[in-house]
């Protein structure tokens, strides 16, 4: 019998997408309620001249716009990752990105500002630019750090929840030797070499510890492999399995016959590719068998298909 956790994971699984974007809406709906709530008791206070209405056509602006950047920033934490070893290469293509996310932002939310104001037959006064901009930029620093740390968070507790992997041949920590007792002395035997770990050869399967119990993973069955932070996610079944290794490390020890890079931060497992579509940007989208997506840069294109017509592999549609 299944795990209670592990049937809500299943059942999680299956709805993950539409929950994840319930979640944002929710919460940004909670957002534009509170904050309306705040600054019309605040405006009442002060006895300032703002309506209710225009309050809340500011605060809804300003979030809606929020809500739908939120794909872009999942964008930028897949492609520049924030790991330990890679944050001054890639932290400041963020602090870059949460200024296109300002950009985007105010213009978009001045925009609706004055559709709202239009229709009530008023006009909405945004004020000089430049100084908006540069004042809107403080605080828009800050939104896009919280909501990649949301993500981040988020994104930590789903890889430990589905469980975490690791190779059979990896050492386990160290026993504690039994304290010494002066009714049976301890014998002092000499030491045993120590053997290497033969990390050259190619697994066949990994160990995955979830929930309190162990399991092997296929690596044939695993479809890609994917660098997350400190992590790579082992993709299975719409199951991403966090391995505690780099992606070249991890490239070094799979078989390189059946993995191929397709991506900086991507491997593949040849076997899964059934669909090449290339994009005007001139990379591609790899298409699996259960209509997932990988993305392939245009430097590794090519040699995928060398590789897939040297394999001889079963017929891949190139939507050209």
């Amino acid at each position: 019998m299944s795990h209670p956790s592990e049937l809500w994971l299943q059942r999680y699984l299956a709805v993950r997408r539409p929950v994840e974007v319930s979640a944002w809406v929710l919460a940004c709906g909670l957002q534009i309620a509170a904050n309306s709530v705040v600054v019309i008791t605040d405006v009442r206070r002060a006895r300032l001249p703002f309506e209710p209405w225009e309050i809340v056509t500011w605060e809804a602006s300003s979030n809606l716009m929020w809500l739908a950047l939120v794909p872009f920033i999942v964008w930028a934490l897949d492609r520049w990752p924030l790991r330990w070893g890679q944050l001054r290469r890639h932290l400041p293509w963020h602090v870059l990105a949460s200024g296109v996310c300002s950009v985007i932002h105010v213009g978009g939310m001045v925009a609706l500002r004055q559709a709202v104001y239009a229709a009530r037959g008023q006009a909405y006064n945004f004020g000089p630019w430049l100084d908006g901009l540069a004042y809107e930029a403080l605080k828009d620093v800050r939104s896009y750090a919280m909501l990649a740390l949301t993500i981040l968070a988020y994104r930590l507790l789903l890889w430990r929840w589905q469980g975490e992997a690791r190779w059979l041949d990896a050492p386990d920590p160290p026993a504690t030797a039994p304290p010494e007792t002066a009714a049976e002395p301890v014998r002092v035997l000499p030491p045993i070499p120590e053997v290497p770990l033969l990390l050259s050869t190619v697994p066949e399967r990994l160990l995955v510890r979830k929930l309190g119990k162990e399991f092997l993973l296929p690596v044939a069955e695993i479809e890609w492999v994917q660098a997350c932070g400190n992590y790579v996610n082992l993709h299975r079944q719409q199951h991403d399995y966090p391995l505690r290794t780099t992606l070249a490390a991890i490239e070094q020890r799979l078989d390189a016959a059946q993995f191929v890079r397709v991506h900086r931060s991507y491997l593949v497992n040849l076997a899964m590719v059934r669909v090449i579509e290339p994009t005007e940007a001139g990379d591609a989208r790899l298409r699996l068998p259960d209509g997932s997506t990988v993305p392939c840069s245009r430097t590794h294109l090519d040699a995928l298909r060398l590789r897939l017509n040297a394999e001889q592999a079963p017929p891949i549609d190139k939507a050209c």
